[in-house]
């Protein structure tokens, strides 16, 4: 057992595996972390000098000590940007959730010092045939790149999606939703013409008229687009 494992299941006393479990159909080993805790350790481990060993050591028997792993790779410091893809590179593979996609991406907070560079590293993910490595790159959009200024090539990304799989037609919904909410008037444009499937379209609809941050008219006036 690894040091950071052994931490890991000191932590598993303060958290919820029955709540957490349910959240996660079909994932085992789950210990059901708060993901605050995680974060905390992630932040620990990557201000020690050993970081990359620790990493290594990793079994990754569990959930968390994937989400762990991904989040060090955000929260570690002058770490140069190619050896940083680098890590990621290795580390999407290793994604077998929802939480662990979405909490890691969140944490990579470098990504926008250096747009272009991983913009360019995310674009083959789009089409991988990995569903969480799909994931990755659209949750890694919606949290880090989307604006007016890449909005046409975003939404070319999404409308070349042909993978199957819910979490990522999920993750396309939840991306659009972010988009409306930032940029409306394109967003709308984009609802109106694209390439979705029905599914996805729906759902990213549905997803914006559940923001509170989308007026009672706009919500509205999207049931249009609707489909089926």
């Amino acid at each position: 057992m690894s040091d950071l494992q052994e931490c890991l299941l000191q932590l598993a006393a303060e958290g919820n595996p029955k709540f957490t479990r349910a959240l996660h159909p079909g994932i085992e080993n789950i210990l059901g972390l708060r993901v605050p805790d995680v974060r905390n350790l992630a932040r620990r481990v990557a201000a020690s000098p050993d970081w990359e060993r620790q990493l290594a050591e990793l079994e990754h028997t569990y959930m968390e000590e994937r989400m762990l792993h991904g989040m060090v790779l955000g929260y570690v410091k002058s770490l140069p940007l190619e050896e940083r893809l680098e890590h990621l590179r290795a580390f999407i593979p290793l994604i077998n959730s929802w939480s662990v996609c979405d909490t890691v991406c969140s944490t990579q907070t470098f990504a926008r010092r250096h747009p272009e560079e991983v913009w360019r590293f995310l674009t083959p993910y789009f089409t991988a045939p990995d569903e969480y490595a799909v994931r990755f790159a659209v949750v890694m959009t919606l949290c880090h790149f989307v604006g007016e200024a890449r909005l046409d090539e975003i939404f070319a990304r999404f409308d070349a999606i042909c993978h199957e799989g819910y979490y990522v037609k999920m993750a396309v919904a939840w991306a659009v939703s972010v988009c409306f909410v930032k940029c409306p008037v394109p967003t709308e444009r984009y609802l109106a013409s694209n390439r979705l499937d029905d599914f996805t379209q729906n759902k990213a609809i549905q997803k914006i008229r559940e923001s509170f941050r989308v007026t009672p008219a706009d919500k509205q006036r999207l049931l249009a687009y609707r489909r089926g």
